[in-house]
């Protein structure tokens, strides 16, 4: 089995519990949370399965980081299928991420996704892309948990196969990049954003059908791209 997850946070460990409890192989927590989490040990020891609360050195020790917000799950990590692109998901909008390397800005973006109430999650797999990590869940507050979530190797095919599904749309900085006020809503959208320094590879551009940019005062060439990632999903509701 692949080394399991540290999931850290309260939220983020609620919607573990919530979305996929099975996975849950252990549970530890500090002296501040033993009265909240009372409802995920109970369903622990009805699994058999083990939780303790431990002194803040060693749930510092056992998630990886200080900054555990009190409460740690280990669990299995999540499979990520390979996304089918003959019978993609049915979502209004599908969000993909082309080579996003930082899991602090993955999860970001998780966060802002399930908040605006996209359903799926696209990753380009292979070297520079973040998935779904300890610090990937701390930071996405649970977000994480409320996306499907599918990988593909070959973005660029994917997205050109994905095309009579949906309008392949790359978030861009390029001079055919055009508002997103001015894209056709004809069919449900994939929204390609990519890496934090170089933007969405050239290729994978060159498989979007449209390209966006959002307008700005110039001071500044762009945003965070997990900033990027709630303006444009916040337009696309």
């Amino acid at each position: 089995m692949a080394e399991a997850d540290a999931i850290c946070g309260f939220e983020a460990v609620s919607a573990l519990f919530a979305r996929r409890p099975a996975d849950v192989l252990r549970l530890l927590y500090g002296d501040a949370l033993r009265g909240r989490v009372g409802p995920f040990c109970a369903v622990l020891a009805r699994a058999r399965r083990p939780y303790r609360m431990l002194p803040p050195d060693e749930l510092a020790r056992v998630a990886g980081t200080s900054h555990h917000g009190g409460v740690v799950a280990v669990a299995r990590p999540r499979a990520i299928p390979v996304l089918d692109a003959a019978r993609p998901p049915r979502v209004p909008l599908l969000l993909v991420l082309d080579g996003v390397g930082n899991p602090h800005n993955l999860g970001a973006i998780a966060r802002s996704a399930a908040f605006f109430g996209v359903r799926a999650l696209l990753l380009r797999e292979g070297a520079g892309q973040a998935m779904p990590s300890g610090a990937a869940y701390r930071t996405a507050e649970g977000g994480l948990e409320h996306l499907d979530l599918h990988r593909a190797g070959d973005l660029a095919a994917c997205l050109n196969a994905l095309e009579p599904h949906y309008r392949t749309v790359a978030a861009a900085l390029a001079d055919n990049a055009v508002p997103l006020s001015s894209l056709p809503r004809d069919r449900p959208v994939a929204l390609v954003l990519g890496n934090e320094e170089r933007g969405v590879s050239r290729e994978v551009s060159a498989a979007c059908g449209s390209r966006v940019r959002i307008p700005g005062s110039g001071r500044v060439q762009s945003l965070n791209v997990a900033q990027a990632a709630a303006v444009l999903l916040h337009a696309l509701g």
